[in-house]
């Protein structure tokens, strides 16, 4: 079955003075739930009109997988196309052009394989040479045997364990799936891991085995380069980050968090609270973070700090930092490094209304608290499965931050990943305000709780942080209620009307801080 919705006209990426050309992003999948898994078969395009997607069940294997579907190819055209590719590469090494070039390096590669087929004496049906193009466009200009998944918006993540073994992918919809694809020699899997370094920049070696790295599209990569350090041979694992960010009322859609929940988090963020966002890897803590951001004044002056540059705000007074490794040049370990640390202590010199700190792990918790304690509203992220195994780790080495820093948090999000009806589900599973924290004890208020049992979130209506607003700034309880109902209210509108675009929610959001009575008479909210 395919289940396409559009989005924009289609996008071909022609090559100036050429035939052949790809479809990027024309469609997004839109994918259905399935009662049982034994049920699931979807098929949808990653890059028209030469590779496409199909998710279904596998009854020998009694499970689902992802098939990625190319042209096929016959034993005779595979030699030309190794014929082509040899010749190509002695012409020119173009593996690691930079993206920005494509069009040039897919004109350069056409006009090239038709002068090397001339020089063969071979003459192709425009189809089969179509066909070959795209293999070819693959290969030399794209990521080889992955490239078709680096175009599924639908994965997160793409493993590869290492030689003679299928990669899995992690789908948002269907979560861990093993796929037709493998790397069947220790030799093209050296040589692709080496052309992922160097896509990233960096360089990878027997010396130097293991990568980070970020790919041009902002992929984040880790890999490994010898059987000394995995002994399945060299291994990739890519983090693929959306194009577009969930806005809050797709987290709504795929049931994460309920428009209360969203709309008490909209009112603590406009009201300058410091929130922690926090789970185990995998729960989703960033895109969250990246959602409700959306909820930040439009005019805010806005402070991001990252290893890894995953934000996307639509924010104009935005300033996105990111950190740097050291270059290790000449023995000094720490020459060049610009870590967050660093780019914190300059983050409170830039006058910011918030900051937003990707991932705390270490020394930069005591300034990010330092600042949230003298009145610098900040959102984090750390790895925490609850509240007390957060608390221990800020209070313990490395962080080692005194009870009165850590106090200064208002709100904790605990993220989980869990199962409804056997499929993998990421829930935001409990709000907790922190009330008070000394060296013995935690006092502690717990406003939204996720009840697994039936899937629904409920709210108990004392809020230690609405009661703190009263006090803050005037508010009495009854306007602080009305204001939540009618933001609960917009949000379930903007819901129910099928608003969910990441620029539609925003500017929404914006108007509503501007002329909030324009807004809700427009979506029929007293």
């Amino acid at each position: 079955m395919n289940f396409l919705r559009k989005k924009d006209s289609s996008v071909p990426i022609p090559a100036p003075g050429t035939e052949f050309s790809i479809e990027k992003s024309a469609e997004i999948p839109v994918l259905p739930d399935f009662a049982r898994k034994s049920d699931i078969d979807v098929k949808y395009p990653l890059i028209k009109p030469y590779s496409y997607a199909h998710i279904h069940w596998d009854e020998e294997e009694k499970e689902v997988v992802y098939e990625l579907i190319e042209p096929p190819i016959s034993q005779k055209e595979r030699d030309i196309l190794e014929s082509l590719e040899k010749g190509l590469e002695e012409l020119i090494n173009i593996s690691f052009i930079n993206i920005k070039e494509e069009s040039a390096v897919i004109s350069y590669l056409e006009k090239n394989s038709k002068v090397l087929l001339s020089e063969l004496g071979l003459k192709l049906p425009k189809d089969i040479f179509m066909k070959l193009m795209y293999y070819i466009y693959r290969d030399f200009v794209g990521l080889n045997l992955i490239e078709s998944l680096m175009h599924d918006q639908h994965i997160e993540d793409i493993e590869c364990n290492g030689v003679n073994t299928p990669l899995y992918i992690v789908h948002r919809k269907y979560r861990n799936l093993k796929t037709n694809i493998l790397f069947s020699e220790n030799e093209k899997l050296m040589s692709f891991v080496e052309k992922l370094a160097q896509k990233c920049g960096k360089y990878i070696s027997y010396a130097n085995p293991i990568l980070d790295g970020r790919l041009p599209d902002k992929s984040r990569v880790n890999a490994t380069y010898t059987q000394d350090i995995s002994s399945g041979g060299p291994t990739f694992t890519i983090r693929i980050f959306t194009t577009e960010p969930w806005s809050p009322i797709k987290l709504i859609d795929v049931k994460t968090a309920s428009p209360e929940l969203l709309a008490y988090l909209w009112m603590l963020i406009e009201y300058e609270s410091n929130i922690m966002i926090i789970g185990g890897t995998g729960t989703g803590k960033t895109s969250f973070l990246n959602s409700i951001a959306f909820f930040m004044p439009p005019q805010a002056r806005i402070v991001s700090i990252e290893d890894t540059h995953e934000l996307n705000l639509l924010h104009t007074n935005w300033l996105p930092s990111v950190s740097r490794e050291a270059t290790g040049v000449g023995g000094s370990n720490n020459l060049g490094e610009v870590s967050l640390f660093t780019l914190l202590k300059a983050s409170f010199r830039q006058r910011p209304d918030y900051v937003i700190v990707g991932e705390i792990r270490g020394q930069e918790a005591y300034i990010l608290f330092q600042g949230a304690a003298s009145g610098h509203p900040t959102i984090s992220t750390m790895h925490a499965e609850d509240v007390e195994t957060m608390i221990r780790r800020l209070e313990t080495p490395p962080i080692n931050l005194p009870p009165s820093l850590v106090e200064t948090i208002d709100a904790v999000c605990v993220m989980s990943q869990s199962k409804i009806y056997g499929n993998e589900v990421r829930r935001l599973k409990n709000i907790t305000e922190i009330i008070r924290v000394s060296s013995t004890s935690l006092e502690k208020n717990t406003p939204f709780v996720w009840d697994p049992k039936t899937d629904r979130f409920f709210f108990k209506k004392e809020s230690h942080i609405f009661k703190k607003l009263q006090t803050e700034y005037g508010m009495t309880g009854e306007q602080i209620q009305k204001e939540f109902e009618r933001r609960t209210l917009l949000l379930w509108q903007m819901y129910k009307r099928g608003i969910s675009g990441y620029r539609e929610v925003h500017e929404i959001i914006s108007a509503y801080y501007k002329t909030p009575s324009e807004v809700l008479k427009k979506f029929n909210i007293k």
